[in-house]
């Protein structure tokens, strides 16, 4: 339990952290409401809707069909849902077959796509 906890808070800084180097937004809990494009905020409440009915899988397989195109707006939706699915609850992941751990590796891997890899392994590697 201490170690999830430890993970969860790792994660939610390291988003912060990327939010306001690149985006200059500072949160406590980043929310979709921070999306300055309308597109991009509509994108991003259907893949949480997706995530809270538990289709976390087919929801991070479209943030890397997303991010795959390369534009920041992907970057900033990429993190602000991996923010809202770090919130979630260990039990709701487990039951959807999903865990901290593939948070953060999907974390991870989006910052390293973005050239950010370095910031993310002295965040997220301590754990």
């Amino acid at each position: 339990m201490f170690e999830q906890d430890y993970i969860m808070r790792l994660i939610q800084e390291m988003v912060r952290v990327l939010l306001k180097l690149l985006f200059h937004m500072d949160a406590a809990a980043p929310r979709a409401e921070l999306c300055d494009q309308l597109e991009e905020k509509e994108t991003l409440e259907s893949l949480l809707e997706l995530v809270d009915a538990g289709d976390i899988c087919g929801a991070e397989n479209r943030i890397y069909e997303l991010v795959y195109e390369g534009n920041p707006e992907a970057l900033e939706m990429a993190l602000l849902f991996y923010s809202y699915l770090n919130e979630k609850p260990d039990d709701f992941l487990a039951e959807h077959n999903f865990s901290r751990q593939e948070i953060k590796e999907g974390l991870e891997d989006i910052a390293s796509r973005y050239g950010w890899g370095s910031l993310a392994s002295v965040y997220l590697k301590a754990s």
